[in-house]
This record gives C-alpha cells, structure tokens and sequence, in this order.
C-alpha cells in the first residue's frame, strides 16, 4: 500500500511484480546437502535425527545443526557442508560453480532431484563415512510458487522465467525454472556466485517476467 502511493505521488506505474498477490523473495542459497535417513544415521550414529537450527522461508525446511565434510576428487575437501532438513528419500549436494571448481567437480545444471548421472563423493560424520554414488549438482536457479502465484504469472510446473535484478549491478537471468507445489510460497533462489555477480542485497528490486 505504502508503494502504490509512493509511485502514484512520483506519478509512475507500480511495476507488476510489485503488484502481485505475494511479494517476491530473492534468496541467496549456499551450498549445503540434502540426506536420506539412512545417511545421517550411518555418518552421526543409528537412531540420530537431525536438530533445527534455523527455520527457512519455505513451510518446513530449516537448516540442520548438523555438518559433514565432503571430500571430493583428489581429496579436496569443504568442511562445515550444511545440512538442510527434513530428510529426504535421496541424497544431493548442492554446489556453486566456484565451489565445484575448488574441489575438483564437473558438475552439471540440474533441477533438484534430478541426480541420474551426476558426479558422486564421500561424506564424513562424526559416525564414519557416507558416499553418495551421484547427487552432486549445481542447482538450476529457480522460483518456488504456489498455484495461486502461478496463475498470477501465468506459468505451470517445471516452464521457464526471467528475473530482472535491479540495483547498482543490474542482471537478467533467463533461466529461471518455474517449481509450483501448493506447499511453497513465492521465493527466488540463486547459489552464491549469482548473488554476488548480481549484487544481490535484502533491499535489492527483482522481478519476473514470462
């Protein structure tokens, strides 16, 4: 409402995406893995649950307290690797390019869960070891929405956006993979060298277009 008058009064059109039902989030993910049960049992003890630490924007996820150190090719390591709850019937780590590169990996662009024949590694716990056959991606950037958010755009499952970042680095990224589940509400999320290639900042206007 303060937007609409601040533009009326500047005599502008409030632009769509300031218009919309629900107002866009722009997040900024850094790497972390997603584990099976089976996983954090066999890298922090039988019986172990993860601990929320942080709640996240989307309904039910939260960053874990828990960590694990990946090793990747040639025994390259990252430790303190996130892990993001709640568990999930597969394995997947989620890298930056950068990150892929400082470990080793040729990694490919993939929409999460979409791990048939990418790249593996070994997880370390302070239970012992996990390795993961495959599941190591970097994430397709994508936007998460609910059907009503969906309809709004006028977009379905799994099409294809642009996001227009404003601001002193200003990007267009046009690839954005639509993700639309009546459990989400509407979040953009980029790994960290695209938040930083963009300047990406909590105040910074983004919007989508078809």
């Amino acid at each position: 409402m303060v937007r609409e008058q601040v533009y009326a009064k500047m005599g502008l059109t409030l632009p769509k995406a300031a218009a919309a039902k629900n107002a866009l989030v722009v997040n900024v993910s850094a790497r972390h893995c997603h584990l099976s049960p089976q996983a954090v049992e066999q890298l922090f003890g039988p019986g172990y649950e993860l601990t929320p630490m942080k709640y996240l924007y989307q309904e039910g996820a939260y960053a874990a307290k828990e960590t694990v150190t990946l090793i990747g090719p040639r025994s390259r390591v990252i430790s303190n690797l996130r892990i993001l709850g709640p568990c999930r019937d597969f394995n997947q780590v989620e890298l930056a390019f950068t990150d892929a590169i400082a470990l080793g990996f040729d990694i490919p662009i993939k929409m999460s869960g979409d791990i048939a024949g990418t790249p593996g590694c070994m997880l370390m716990g302070p239970n012992g070891y996990f390795e993961m056959k495959e599941g190591v991606i970097r994430a397709m950037p994508h936007v998460h929405m609910a059907p009503d958010d969906a309809a709004y755009y006028g977009v379905k499952h799994k099409d294809i956006m642009k996001m227009k970042v404003h601001g002193e680095c200003p990007v267009t990224f046009d690839n954005i993979l639509v993700r639309v589940d009546e459990s989400f509400s509407l979040e953009v999320h980029i790994d960290t060298d695209e938040g930083n290639a963009c300047g990406l900042k909590a105040d910074t206007f983004c919007e989508l277009t078809k």
